[in-house]
């Protein structure tokens, strides 16, 4: 009996199984649930970042508009002076935007813990209420948004569990083996080349889908490599459930024998190692309440603001010794002004000294979760699926990263255009908008 023959004769078998059937058919509406799941959450990001950025540069023409009369302060908003630095940083509308990817339809991973929009200011953190960040759960899948890669790694290895079940099993019990050792060179290769033809006919459904997938958020135009990738570890995840399910079968002698063993498996990796791996690392290293970074942004900055000039003049030179030789440093009563519109930068700096060790908490826990890969595959390949999808814990660290060197700049570029008395009109105000910006 030939592999040809082989994969015909379980074509057959397949078509009239009706339970088989189904099972695929609602295989196929879940992930195209998830794939619609992760398609409209792009579509929403889009439409809201269109949305925040047609706002802030309606107010920008706005301010420019008074550059052209020759005015300084908006309606309503006389203590304002855009010819100031200080005003002019302040309300120059820089947002920095994580644009999310179109292969956000194929994992949605921790696109909803975070932020994707900030606006970045002279008080602004990546640490805000609003860019909270959560340390990756690895059950946050047992609880979380039905997306595509849910149901492949949830809902396929129990499809292959049906397909496959009583595979050999129903043979044996039957007494059949010895006419198929007959017909065949070799059970092993009869037994292969069974599971050989579901592996592929699985496989070409998920192709399926991950091309109805691009269909949705125009992949294949915008991020084809994206889904190169999708379809490497969707049969590399496929390959592993199908080796698996071979190892158990291959000397199985009973249905009932068979389904316990491939569903203990399942429960073994899709419940059992991420609950262990979360309990080690939860006792290892418990939840970080940032103590320290709520005491800067509610203690530590007052106190701040109350002490001396004298007092925050050193700390200035300390963080920005050119300041020294500025023309306002030459006039005192310009200085203790000035010193007091630069305590921003203190504050900034005490905000950066907190979150590091948060940070460092924080990437300690992660590479706990990467060592537990190795006895976790479902946790491995939700990771893949997330960086595909740049969904990452990593892609949204780079993100805050990227957000904490705005604020940097733009605090720096505030303290010494203010000490400099730099005069800001339309083409400085312009320079603004385009420097401070992500480039």
């Amino acid at each position: 009996m030939r592999g040809l023959h082989i994969f015909f004769y379980e074509w057959k078998h397949f078509t009239r199984s009706p339970f088989k059937i189904v099972a695929l058919l609602l295989f196929i509406v879940t992930s195209g649930y998830g794939l619609h799941n992760g398609a409209n959450l792009f579509r929403d990001r889009l439409a809201e970042i269109e949305h925040i950025e047609a706002k802030a540069e309606k107010e920008t023409k706005e301010y420019l508009s008074l550059y052209e009369k020759g005015e300084s302060s908006p309606e309503g908003r006389p203590w304002v002076n855009l010819s100031d630095p200080f005003w002019a940083i302040r309300y120059s509308n820089i947002y920095h935007i994580k644009a999310p990817s179109p292969a956000l339809v194929y994992s949605i991973g921790q696109a909803e813990e975070y932020g994707y929009y900030k606006h970045v200011t002279l008080s602004a953190s990546p640490y805000d209420a609003d860019m909270a960040k959560e340390i990756a759960n690895p059950e946050r899948l047992l609880t979380g948004t039905l997306d595509f890669s849910f149901s492949l790694l949830y809902f396929l290895p129990l499809l292959l569990l049906i397909w496959l079940y009583n595979l050999r099993s129903a043979e044996a019990e039957q007494g059949f083996l010895p006419l198929i050792e007959v017909q065949t060179a070799s059970q092993h290769t009869w037994m292969l080349s069974r599971i050989a033809f579901y592996l592929g006919l699985l496989f070409l459904v998920i192709v399926g889908l991950l091309l109805y997938g691009a269909m949705l958020t125009n992949i294949l135009i915008t991020a084809s490599g994206a889904f190169g990738q999708m379809v490497l570890y969707s049969f590399l995840y496929l390959a592993f459930w199908s080796a698996v399910y071979y190892l158990l079968l291959r000397k199985g002698k009973s249905i009932m024998g068979n389904t316990l063993k491939m569903v203990a498996v399942w429960l073994l990796f899709a419940f059992i190692a991420p609950a262990i791996a979360h309990q080690w690392i939860s006792l290892t290293h418990p939840t970080n309440l940032m103590v320290d970074l709520i005491d800067v942004q509610r203690d530590k900055r007052e106190t701040l603001y109350q002490l001396p000039n004298g007092t925050l003049q050193t700390k200035l030179d300390a963080l920005f010794p050119e300041l020294a030789d500025s023309p306002v440093a030459q006039d005192a009563e310009k200085a203790g002004m000035m010193t007091r519109r630069s305590v921003p930068a203190l504050v900034n700096e005490m905000m950066k000294e907190s979150i590091a060790a948060i940070e460092d908490d924080h990437l300690e826990k992660n590479r706990l979760i990467r060592v537990s890969f190795w006895f976790n595959p479902i946790l491995f390949f939700q990771n893949q699926f997330n960086a595909v999808s740049q969904s990452h814990y990593d892609d949204y660290q780079t993100y805050r990263n990227e957000l904490q060197e705005l604020i940097d700049q733009q605090i720096q570029t505030m303290v010494m255009d203010i000490w400099h008395e730099v005069k800001v009109d339309k083409t400085k105000f312009l320079e603004y908008k385009k420097g401070l910006s992500k480039k």
